[in-house]
């Protein structure tokens, strides 16, 4: 008798360890499903993305969909094309970031509206030795005092009394010398660039450009914009 029960004991264990075995493949397998299900969702839209050609949006679905379901058939299939897409997006963001550098403005000025689009220096500049400050580059059409490039400070001034020059470097080229001016007037320490057509041609084809000014403390200044993504519609008339 006592070998019976221990018989059908081993066998009750033995078909619980069987039922547990089969529930955990089932999970395994449904998991493996949902995960795959949600690989297909994220691969879809990254094929969206790219069929609209939003390349960011593309980079950003594939990297989610690389990172989450690595060892899915959608990401297997994705990444046959996905670097080319990731470029595209990386560019695509950096084109945002610098088109963001520049601001465009419109206002009511006597005789019509006055029209600039300005820039910073991507890094501030130190021009009288109190510490680094924000230079600006502006490009001016104004009804009465017509079309002009100027460079602004906020602190110190340009060293520029009855004209001097300017080495303008574009994209690491080399230097080349433009006229400058320095007005007679306490409203702004502006400097202007008298060949301001040529200044805008430069702009308009380059990524970088670095101008190096005269300070009134001495020596030279060089500040660089990221002039890349300027856009020449907001500044009709001048390309």
């Amino acid at each position: 008798m006592k070998n019976v029960v221990l018989l059908l004991s081993c066998l009750l264990l033995v078909a619980a360890c069987g039922d547990r075995e089969a529930e955990q493949r089932a999970a395994a397998q449904a998991q493996a499903a949902a995960q795959e299900e949600a690989a297909t969702t994220l691969a879809r839209e990254y094929d969206n993305a790219v069929t609209a050609q939003n390349w960011d949006m593309a980079r950003v679905h594939g990297a989610a969909l690389l990172s989450q379901y690595p060892d899915s058939q959608a990401a297997a299939k994705m990444k046959q094309g996905y670097e080319d897409v990731k470029a595209k997006g990386e560019a695509a963001r950096e084109q945002r970031r610098l088109a963001a550098l520049w601001n465009y403005a419109q206002v009511a000025a006597p005789g019509g509206t006055q029209k600039s689009a300005m820039i910073y220096a991507k890094d501030p500049v130190d021009v009288d030795g109190t510490g680094a400050k924000p230079v600006q580059l502006v490009f001016r059409d104004h009804p009465k005092w017509k079309r002009s490039a100027y460079l602004v400070l906020q602190v110190g001034d340009f060293r520029c009394a009855g004209g001097c020059n300017v080495k303008v470097v574009a994209d690491g080229a080399k230097p080349r010398s433009m006229a400058a001016w320095r007005p007679d007037t306490d409203e702004a320490i502006a400097m202007f660039i008298t060949d301001y057509k040529a200044l805008w041609r430069l702009l308009r084809k380059t990524k970088e450009v670095s101008i190096e000014f005269p300070v009134k403390g001495g020596g030279t200044r060089t500040a660089t914009f990221e002039t890349g993504a300027l856009d020449g519609a907001q500044m009709p008339g001048w390309n």
